[in-house]
């Protein structure tokens, strides 16, 4: 039942009208919560809408925000600061998805409910919000990651009173948010399952998965017997037990046992549906999520109408309650929600912080400056040189390493190559690729590339990554270019052992400047620390899949064989 309550906040009055439903075309309630100013008039709304549910939401009125790391972080408290949005005159209404939290219907697989668009649901959510006598008709969304993408998949269905949205650290091709390079992420199952197992989607009996819906049980036990015939998968224990009992673990199940791209990821893609938008449209990302800044860019590309692409500063996460970026969504949506004409549309539609220099960057695409790709060639002795390796592999003698599964060592192997200093300011903005020449005695392993800025003091700040799991090496042609590859991800292919195979890595979208006296350094692996100087800043579950076999690596980098990097150096550093 509906209630009506107050509540104090820093001396101000927010009126709380509890437990609302919001009726979807077929019938279906929407739970909901709305959050305004005491005095009882029509205001614009910002809808928050996302299945990890309004209760939990609600602590960002009474939890300080903790910053990562922090045993008090939680992932999933990110429909923005009520009392902010409160404070400046809007009214904040947060939902819960179609089967999930006090909502009713079903919720099946993941931007598809009860097999209805949850873009639907969403257009059905804001066009009730807009006919509510505190709502003046004027609707913007907030929130990020799962509440980003909601607002993406809400503007394509171009809902008559959605005035704008304010995307911030979305998650858009949901297949390369939870296989990078086809190597699984843990963290969406983090987000899914919840961080000690209460605090991710608010579930309910109604969460159902899309795989135990479309296949008889004799289909499933072949199709899951074939995902453990993986070792990777086969090593890891909680995969064992969630692809043995589904029951209460749908979501994650559902991602475990689609370890390929293809309709299963592509119904319903945010970035898909892009040119369907027509309203504006602000994407805000931070530096060192990688993962989230490809599909960012990639959905800037495809929007059809106003835009801005606003690419910030390290490290990657934001606190929890959410409360970063407020002053950006504000200008945003005072220009067009409110009508004030502060100036926001006269600035560059791309705004990049560059770490290194700490300046910002600006132009009308990405990226926002002119870019030359240049390669930096791996060469013995762990260098990294602009120039190639005169010497063939009977004398540059390939570079090697074995790792043993992490169910039998501790210890991650690392090799690593760096570049002289740098003698003067060096700026690199853009994608960039790794080519990597190796010789694997297994049908399989992952790449796993980090850069960093190394700092005379010994101190280091992560640049880009890359990942890239060896059966998943096949590039499709007509997209890939000179440091941008795409790999499609459609098939896995065994490698044969003792060959010789050139494995091209993605390095995710980055921006930062070499000070002189800096290093630039590459790292390679097939599995990564549990907890160093970048990992320490993301939640304990943000880790790929370890490969579950020992492997034997060798890294051809000679005359035959020039494995390197190709990087983006901007115009004013390839001139000099």
């Amino acid at each position: 039942m509906a209630e009506f309550k107050t509540w104090n906040a820093g001396g101000e009055t927010i009126s709380i009208r509890k437990d609302l439903r919001a009726p979807m075309r077929d019938g279906v309630e929407l739970a909901l919560d709305v959050y305004h100013g005491a005095e009882d008039k029509p205001r614009p709304a910002l809808v928050a809408l996302s299945p990890y549910g309004k209760e939990l939401q609600a602590l960002a009125l009474t939890m300080p925000p903790q910053r990562r790391p922090s045993p008090m972080w939680d992932g999933c408290i990110e429909a923005g600061d009520i009392a902010r949005i409160v404070k400046e005159d809007y009214a904040h209404v947060i939902g819960d998805l179609r089967g999930s939290g006090d909502s009713g219907g079903e919720h099946i697989g993941n931007y598809n409910a009860g097999g209805v668009s949850l873009g639907q649901d969403a257009y059905d959510f804001i066009e009730w919000v807009a006919e509510q006598p505190w709502c003046d008709g004027n609707v913007g969304m907030v929130g990020i990651s799962y509440f980003g993408s909601m607002q993406v998949l809400a503007a394509a269905e171009r809902p008559p009173h959605l005035k704008a949205i304010f995307v911030s650290g979305g998650h858009y091709d949901f297949y390369e948010t939870t296989y990078h390079g086809g190597v699984m992420w843990f963290m969406p199952r983090a987000a899914r399952e919840g961080r000690g197992g209460d605090s991710g989607w608010a579930f309910t009996d109604r969460t159902k998965s899309r795989m135990l819906e479309k296949h008889s049980p004799e289909e499933l036990k072949k199709l899951v017997a074939e995902r453990l015939a993986d070792p990777d998968v086969a090593a890891w224990p909680n995969l064992v037990h969630v692809l043995n009992y589904p029951k209460h673990h749908e979501a994650w199940f559902d991602i475990a046992m689609n370890e390929l791209d293809g309709d299963w990821y592509e119904e319903r893609n945010p970035i898909t549906l892009a040119p369907n938008i027509d309203i504006p449209v602000y994407l805000q990302i931070d530096q060192g999520r990688g993962w989230t800044m490809d599909g960012t860019i990639e959905l800037f590309d495809a929007l059809q109408g106003p835009r801005k692409l606003d690419i910030g500063p390290y490290p990657p996460m934001q606190s929890r309650p959410f409360i970063e970026e407020h002053d950006k969504m504000f200008r945003w949506y005072d220009y067009w929600i409110k009508g004030i004409d502060n100036g926001i549309m006269d600035e560059p539609a791309v705004s990049v912080f560059v770490e290194g220099s700490r300046e910002h960057a600006t132009g009308a695409q990405w990226p926002p400056k002119d870019v030359d790709y240049r390669p930096l060639y791996l060469r013995p002795r762990r260098k990294l040189s602009p120039e190639p390796e005169p010497m063939g592999t009977e004398y540059a003698a390939p570079d090697g390493f074995y790792q043993a599964p992490l169910t039998v060592t501790d210890k991650v192997e690392i090799l690593d190559w760096s570049t002289d200093v740098f003698e003067e300011d060096t700026e690199l903005i853009g994608t960039g690729a790794a080519h990597i020449f190796a010789e694997i005695d297994q049908p399989d392993t992952n790449f796993i590339l980090r850069l960093w800025d190394s700092a005379p003091n010994g101190k280091r700040q992560l640049v880009t990554t890359g990942y890239l799991k060896a059966s998943h090496r096949e590039l499709d042609e007509d997209r890939t270019t000179e440091g941008n590859p795409y790999h499609p991800h459609t098939r896995a292919v065994p490698v044969e052992p003792g060959t010789i195979e050139e494995y091209v890595v993605r390095l995710y979208p980055f921006a930062t400047t070499f000070r002189p006296g800096h290093r630039l350094v590459v790292e390679l692996s097939n599995d990564e620390p549990l907890a160093d100087e970048h990992n320490a800043l993301l939640p304990p579950d943000s880790f790929h899949l370890p490969v579950g076999r020992p492997v034997t690596h060798k890294i051809y980098r000679d005359a035959a064989y020039p494995s390197r990097l190709v990087l983006p150096f901007t115009a004013p550093a390839a001139g000099n």
